[in-house]
C-alpha cells in the first residue's frame, strides 16, 4: 500500500471544511490517507457440448476494488473499499451477444481499526468477512461481508481471533446463498425466506507455531443454520536444491435442519527445484454431503478452474500441476483434474475432468496476465454428458 496523492471522500470532506474553524491544508488532510486497490478484466470463451446441444459462450467480465484508509490518530485508523462490480462484490458479467450495461458502485466496507493495545487489532463496523469459511477480499470474485466486531490478539507464538457479526451479504455472495436463505429463521423460528443475511454470525480461531509447522483451528456458527470447524497443519522445508511444502486440513460441519455430515479432507503438496515447480492435491468430502464453505474459494473448499469440491457428496479429487519458469516474467504449467462425486440425491455417479495449459506474465510487479486453454468433460453414470469442451479465458489485473 502506498500514499499518493488522489483526493479520497475523507480528504474531500477535509477540503469542503477549509472555511471551518477546523480547516486544515490540502496537503496536511491528506497525508495520512492510503489509497489502493485493483482493476481486472476477464474474457472467457467456453464453446460447449453435451448431449442434447451445441452453443458458445463469450463474456466480458470487470471489477475495481478500491481501498481508502486514513489515519485518525496514533490508535484508530479508519478503513473502506469501494467496488465496482455486481451487487454481491463480484464481476460485473456482459455477454458478447447482448448490449452494454453499467456496473454497480457500492461502499463495501467502512470500519474503525483501533490498535491502542499492544499486539491487539480491533476491527468495528462494516468489513470483511475474516474466516476459513468465507473471502473477506478478492480482486478477480465475490467477497463476504458483514457488520460486527473483530478482534485479534497475538500472545506469545499464539494468536487469538474472535469476531461477531450481526448483519451479512450472505443472502446473496457466495455459492450457498440460496441454500442458505432456504434455511433462514426468525430468532422467533418464523421462516424469513430470502434473507440469511439476517442470522448472527460468531467465530473464534487459535493459530500459532511449532517449529517449522504453522498450525490453526477455527469454529463458527451460523444462527439456526449451522456450525462448523476446521483444522489445518501447514509447513515448508529448504533442502538446498529442492523446497518442499505440505497443508493439511480437515473441515466439518453440522447444519441444523438435517442430520447429515459434511466434511472435507485436503492435502496439498508443493515442490519447487530450479525453475521447475509442482502441486498435487487430494480432496475428499463426506457420502453424506460436502458443504463446507460458504463461497467455492475459501479456504475450507477446493477449486480449480471448472471444478470444485464445496457442496458435492462423496468427492474424491486428484489435481496436479506442473509448470516451468520460463522467464523472469513468464510461468507456463499443465494442469489436470479429476473427481468423482454423488449427486444431492445420490441416484447417479458423477465424473468431472479438465485439461488445461496456463500462461502467467507478469510485465510488472503491479501488472498481470494470464491466459488459460483447455477442455472440460463430465461424466453420468459412465455416460458423456459434455464432451470436447474447449474453453479459453484472458485475465489482465492491474494492482496499485
Amino acid at each position: 500500500m502506498k500514499k499518493i496523492v488522489k483526493m479520497s471522500l475523507v480528504a474531500a470532506v477535509a477540503v469542503a471544511g477549509l472555511t471551518t474553524a477546523n480547516a486544515k491544508p490540502l496537503e496536511e488532510a491528506i497525508k495520512n490517507v492510503d489509497v489502493s486497490g485493483t482493476v481486472v478484466y476477464r474474457y472467457n470463451d467456453y464453446n460447449q457440448d453435451d448431449a442434447t446441444s451445441k452453443n458458445s459462450d463469450q463474456t466480458n467480465h470487470y471489477k475495481i476494488g478500491l481501498n481508502v484508509s486514513s489515519k485518525i490518530n496514533d490508535d484508530v485508523k479508519l478503513n473502506t473499499r469501494f467496488i465496482v462490480g455486481s451487487t454481491a462484490n463480484d464481476f460485473v458479467a456482459l455477454t458478447a451477444n447482448s448490449n452494454d450495461t453499467q456496473a454497480n458502485v457500492g461502499l463495501s466496507q467502512v470500519y474503525f481499526g483501533y490498535t491502542g493495545i499492544a499486539n491487539t487489532t480491533v476491527n468495528v463496523g462494516k468489513q470483511g468477512l475474516t474466516t476459513p469459511w468465507t473471502v473477506a477480499v478478492d480482486s478477480d470474485g465475490n467477497e463476504q461481508t458483514g457488520t460486527g466486531i473483530l478482534a485479534l490478539s497475538t500472545v506469545g507464538p499464539v494468536t487469538v481471533a474472535a469476531a461477531y457479526f450481526n448483519q451479512t451479504n450472505l443472502n446473496e455472495s457466495g455459492e450457498l446463498a440460496t441454500t442458505l436463505n432456504g434455511l433462514t429463521t426468525y430468532k422467533t423460528g418464523t421462516p424469513l425466506a430470502g434473507n440469511a443475511g439476517a442470522n448472527d454470525i460468531a467465530t473464534i480461531g487459535l493459530l500459532g507455531n511449532v517449529g517449522p509447522v504453522a498450525l490453526s483451528a477455527w469454529y463458527l456458527d451460523m444462527q439456526d443454520m449451522f456450525d462448523t470447524y476446521t483444522l489445518g497443519a501447514k509447513a515448508s522445508f529448504d533442502l538446498d536444491a529442492v523446497k518442499l511444502g505440505a497443508d493439511v486440513s480437515y473441515t466439518s460441519l453440522d447444519r441444523d435442519d438435517v442430520s447429515t455430515d459434511n466434511d472435507l479432507l485436503k492435502v496439498i503438496l508443493t515442490a519447487k527445484a530450479g525453475i521447475v515447480d509442482a502441486k498435487y492435491v487430494y480432496a475428499a468430502t463426506d457420502k453424506e454431503g460436502g458443504i463446507t464453505a460458504v463461497d467455492r474459494d475459501a479456504a475450507t473448499s477446493f477449486i480449480t478452474w471448472n471444478i470444485w469440491t464445496n457442496g458435492k457428496a462423496d468427492a474424491d479429487l486428484h489435481h496436479l500441476s506442473v509448470g516451468v519458469q520460463a522467464l523472469e516474467t513468464l510461468h507456463v504449467s499443465a494442469n489436470f483434474t479429476t473427481m468423482d462425486y454423488n449427486t444431492t440425491a445420490g441416484t447417479a455417479d458423477e465424473n468431472q475432468e479438465e485439461l488445461y495449459v496456463q500462461l502467467v506474465y507478469n510485465m510488472s510487479k503491479n501488472l498481470s496476465t494470464y491466459v488459460r486453454y483447455g477442455t472440460y468433460e463430465e461424466e453420468t453414470d459412465a455416460v458423456k454428458t459434455r464432451e470436447d469442451d474447449y474453453r479459453g479465458r484472458l485475465q489482465v489485473q492491474y494492482s496499485f
